[in-house]
């Protein structure tokens, strides 16, 4: 987001009033200016670079200001509202928990997290027989790699091995940086963990024609092999960011299937970062189920609980009983109001079946996109995802990343009242609340072809 910086300049844009947005004054809005102000002279900047929209209130999928401007959000934050903004049944039960007296245990037991324990493990793939439940994604995705190393020292491995995809994000904390992105977003940390090991990730459209998921695996093997490392002394465990972020991009198929069958053949632990698309966003509960795998542990949070800070690891009962009994904790791990809330959330999640409406609509959606993207070749590279989760990728007209375009088409959407994830790189990102009726995501797309129209047209004329 470094690169681009949304203009802090009131621009008048043409009004809009339709059955889900609103547009009444300049953008941003002049009297939003002394929030904005304040905020840049108090905090740390690594927090701004978002688009100047100074949220009021947000209600299923859509965000209002306080000045009469209201836009559908095709972000649920960031991938965070599945059952939509402020739920009712969700912020019912946190607000029946506040009323009850009981806000913050540590970790002693509550009858509530009795409940979404049970409920959680009985909701999930049998194979995830417990749970430990903690604040952020980074923190499950830290849990994952310290469980995979655990089970590798119990089997008497040489080397304490974990196997990542290059580009992938697991969180911003150092452990979680170590097994993601790339060499140079590392360099703050100092040195490289030797047994960290990151392999190309496999894009669908990267493979030759003829080749399958399953073959660039066996190639990715080849090259954990090719380095020295003896897949049965050296490394315990894959964790694979479900879908790539950036881009929207799944596993092609064969891939995970390969990966599973090496991890059991050669005593490894398999495990999904599934922060970003758990919990309905791809049209089933959990991205890997796309790829018909059962992993041995998953990394959760985001859509968990449609807002409240909460995440958890899920998987097999031997490896989650690793850790000594009171050698993990969190103090605000599993806490009331978010074990309310989590458990809202699953029995919205499944009584409404917006895992279903997230496959139905978010079809819709992605066919849109394709549309779009045959109707400006030259520009829009491609179209990823699934679900209720999508990516338009660009390219400049010579076939470079385009990183320019999609912040203007971000911010040009924000003048006509639609929300979009703005990833600072050459793609823009789609995740509505799964919530969010077929006629309201029709509306935002509508939106988006103007946009796309209007600053395409403004590149043409430059």
């Amino acid at each position: 987001m470094a690169s681009f910086s949304f203009s802090r300049v009131p621009v008048s844009c043409p009004p809009v009033q339709t059955p889900y947005r609103s547009i009444r004054t300049p953008l941003p809005v002049p009297e939003s200016l002394p929030i904005l102000a304040e905020i840049e002279a108090c905090e740390s900047r690594s927090m701004h670079g978002q688009m100047p929209v100074v949220w009021d209130h947000a209600s299923d999928f859509q965000v209002f200001d306080a000045w009469g401007n209201v836009w559908l959000d095709f972000t649920s934050t960031i991938f965070v509202a599945n059952a939509g903004h402020a739920n009712p049944r969700i912020v019912a039960a946190v607000r029946e928990m506040l009323d009850h007296g009981l806000v913050h245990t540590y970790t002693y037991p509550t009858a509530i997290r009795a409940r979404f324990l049970r409920a959680l493990v009985d909701a999930t793939p049998p194979q995830f027989e417990k749970a430990y439940l903690v604040s952020s994604g980074t923190e499950a995705t830290e849990m994952v790699v310290k469980l995979m190393r655990l089970n590798g020292q119990r089997l008497g491995k040489r080397r304490l091995g974990v196997v990542s995809f290059a580009g992938a994000f697991h969180g911003r904390t150092q452990g979680a940086a170590m097994i993601g992105g790339t060499p140079e977003g590392r360099t703050w940390i100092g040195f490289e963990d030797p047994n960290v090991h990151q392999l190309p990730f496999p894009y669908e459209w990267s493979l030759a024609p003829g080749e399958t998921g399953r073959d660039r695996f066996l190639a990715h093997a080849k090259l954990l092999e090719d380095k020295g490392l003896d897949p049965d002394r050296d490394l315990c465990g894959f964790i694979f960011e479900a879908y790539l972020g950036w881009a929207a991009a799944l596993l092609p198929a064969g891939y995970a299937a390969a990966a599973a069958e090496y991890a059991a053949a050669h005593g490894m632990v398999l495990a999904f970062d599934e922060v970003q698309g758990g919990f309905g966003r791809t049209g089933k509960l959990f991205v890997h189920q796309h790829y018909g795998v059962s992993p041995d542990l998953i990394a959760c949070g985001k859509g968990i609980s449609s807002g409240l800070p909460l995440s958890a690891v899920l998987g097999r009962r031997e490896l989650m009983d690793l850790p000594e009994v009171g050698s993990l904790s969190s103090t605000h791990s599993a806490n009331p109001l978010v074990c309310a809330a989590g458990l809202a959330n699953l029995h919205e999640i499944l009584d409404r079946d917006l895992c279903g409406a997230a496959a139905r609509t978010g079809a819709a959606m992605i066919a849109r996109l394709e549309e779009m993207r045959t109707r400006h070749p030259d520009r829009i590279a491609r179209v990823s995802g699934k679900g209720m989760l999508a990516a338009l990728i660009f390219r400049t007209r010579d076939g470079a990343p385009d990183s320019l375009t999609p912040s203007r088409i971000c911010e040009c959407a924000m003048r006509k009242g639609l929300l979009l994830v703005h990833t600072g790189r050459e793609s823009i990102k789609f995740g509505p609340p799964l919530t969010m009726p077929m006629d309201a995501m029709a509306e935002g797309m509508d939106a988006l072809e103007a946009c796309l129209e209007e600053v395409f047209a403004g590149d043409a004329a430059s």
